[in-house]
């Protein structure tokens, strides 16, 4: 080895020895992600305790706590966060639930089944508002929809789907959407599973339900943690589907806290009342995703 090498080996290793400074490199990101973040959280807080309302500018000043207070006082507050919690928890069974049995399903070999996978992802791809234009126009409409055409069929009376159960109706089309989402995660995951795992517990005798329990579904946990989290997070917000087919309506029978919101904001042109709701959507997105952190936590620790 030439003296020129040696001393390029010596300093090199010196180089890399040294502690080496990233804060500079990432502070122009981070700076970004926080302004970002921060800048419309702080104003969100400001004008939630603001008197702000469009249609009366002259009224504008300092509210305090104010608009909260007339929130809290509100009944259609306590109403939307009803109503926001149950399309959450009713749209994560049925995506995990169905997610779980199409996963199972595709791990079997059949003829097909590779077209088969991608047309139970496919609707996953489909953006909200084309969604809720098919299933309002083409499948639930009561007089030229698919499902009143299969009811009149065997003689029933079709379903106003929104008029009459319009929250179940809802929670049809936006957990459509999120079962592929639930579906591939799973789906993906049970290509991990040990195989001969599997095939000791069926030398062992185990069948069926006592495979899926014990061996399945343990495998199972920490995609189901996963796929719970990141829909928790869209669920919250769901908007376009309610805005396209029924409007928030009957009444006030779909009305999220989401469309809540938007109703303060743009159709009575409160912002500051509509800012603090905004606050509160933030307070229950936290707790529930204080939830969701330690229910994730509790399973990568088993």
């Amino acid at each position: 080895m030439t003296t020129i090498s040696r001393e390029f080996i010596r300093r090199t290793q010196k180089r890399s020895s040294r502690s080496i400074r990233t804060g500079p490199l990432l502070a122009p990101a981070v700076s970004l992600l926080l302004a970002w973040m921060i800048v419309p959280l702080a104003l969100t807080l400001w004008f939630s305790m603001q008197y702000y309302n469009l249609l009366d500018p002259l009224s504008a000043g300092f509210a305090g706590l104010d608009n909260y207070s007339y929130l809290l006082t509100d009944d259609g507050l306590m109403a939307a966060i009803f109503r926001t919690l149950v399309i959450l928890f009713a749209v994560l069974a049925l995506s995990i639930g169905f997610g779980v049995v199409f996963a199972l399903l595709f791990d079997v070999e059949f003829a097909g089944r590779g077209v088969a996978r991608l047309l139970i992802i496919a609707p996953f791809f489909v953006m909200p508002t084309v969604t809720a234009l098919i299933w309002k126009n083409l499948l639930m409409h009561p007089v030229n929809g698919l499902f009143a055409y299969l009811a009149k069929l065997v003689g029933l009376t079709p379903i106003d789907w929104f008029v009459q159960i319009p929250m179940t109706s809802i929670i049809i089309i936006v957990a459509w959407q999120w079962i592929p989402f639930a579906t591939l995660i799973l789906m993906t995951a049970m290509q991990s599973l040990d195989r001969e795992q599997m095939e000791a517990a069926r030398l062992d005798g185990s069948k069926g339900w006592s495979t899926f329990k014990h061996i399945i579904l343990p495998h199972l946990l920490r995609p189901i943690s996963v796929v719970v989290m990141i829909e928790t997070i869209f669920l919250l917000a769901v908007f376009a589907e309610i805005q396209v087919t029924t409007t928030g309506g009957p009444g006030t029978a779909t009305t999220t806290l989401t469309y809540f919101i938007y109703n303060k904001a743009l159709l009575q042109w409160d912002v500051g009342a509509a800012s603090a709701g905004g606050v509160f959507a933030i307070i229950l997105a936290n707790v529930v995703a204080a939830f969701l952190i330690r229910t994730v936590a509790r399973n990568l620790d088993n």
